[in-house]
């Protein structure tokens, strides 16, 4: 778990344990096959699709902006195995985080206001106390920053002791992010073995830690679990089984969609090229 919050020391958050990042329910009390690597990407005028949307910080009432995507004016190419979709013009997962620059805390949208007395507290103690303020003036989001506002989202996670599906969904977010700086590295360059390799290992352990999580969350969370209902759940994890080499999860799950009685026909495609897949990478 090192790695994964690996340069948050430069924030003031080097004291951050990620070692137990999923809590384990039982010990609480009562198809598309993924991209390869293309040549690199050119974005032209990715500011273009950005704008600057304001938002109150829930934690130190400060008034900020972040950069938003023009969702209208993105096209989506594909979708990857494990439903990252893939835009023409910009990647929209960069944008995902909502970051407050004053004090540090950090969310996926979703949850950025559901927070509780007490969580607020503990941010405020394990965050914005020792939380550096970095200043950042580009138009447009390097991977490099996308990737650390992701470990910002992910410790304040841990620090509010979120549930497991919000720090699976961050670890899945994180893998996505990875995937799309690889897809736009620059295969001419001559360090690109060593960053596709290094980008390749990282994106791994962060789709192993979100398939951990979404399972624990399936166990006992209720559902709407980030946004999915049962059954795109349950691909979900099969596909992230599948990514991970873990073979006997990813058919179990595929198997159970296909008997389900309430998975819709999409769902059931989708599994079905999905066991292809998986019979595929079995067999090499």
């Amino acid at each position: 778990m090192a790695g994964i919050f690996s340069g948050l020391e430069k924030l003031g958050l080097g004291n951050i344990d990620g070692k137990n990042l999923f809590e384990d329910p039982k010990k609480k009390d009562a198809p598309v096959k993924k991209a390869e690597p293309q040549k690199k990407l050119t974005l032209v005028n990715e500011e273009d699709y950005l704008f600057d949307k304001k938002y109150k910080c829930p934690i130190c009432d400060s008034d900020f902006e972040v950069k938003t995507v023009r969702t209208g004016k993105v096209r989506m190419k594909s979708v990857d195995v494990d439903l990252r979709p893939d835009y023409s013009e910009v990647d929209l997962t960069k944008y995902d985080i909502i970051a407050c620059p004053e004090c540090g805390y950090a969310a996926l949208g979703r949850y950025y206001t559901s927070l509780n007395k007490y969580q607020i507290d503990d941010i405020r103690n394990k965050i914005c106390m020792n939380y550096k303020k970095q200043k950042y003036d580009e138009p447009t989001y390097t991977y490099e920053h996308a990737r650390s506002l992701y470990q910002l989202a992910l410790a304040n996670a841990v620090v509010k002791k979120a549930k497991n599906s919000e720090k699976a969904y961050i670890c899945l977010k994180t893998a996505w992010v990875i995937r799309g700086e690889t897809q736009r590295l620059d295969q001419n360059e001559a360090d690109y073995d060593k960053k596709k390799k290094e980008n390749d290992e990282q994106e791994l352990e962060l789709l192993k830690n979100a398939i951990n999580g979404f399972i624990m969350a399936r166990q006992s969370e209720d559902f709407p679990i980030a946004g999915m209902d049962s059954t795109t759940l349950d691909y979900l994890i099969a596909a992230l089984a599948y990514e991970t080499d873990q073979f006997d999860i990813a058919n179990k799950m595929i198997s159970e969609l296909l008997m389900s009685r309430t998975a819709n026909s999409r769902i059931k495609d989708k599994a079905r090229a999905l066991k292809e897949l998986v019979a595929e990478k079995q067999a090499k």
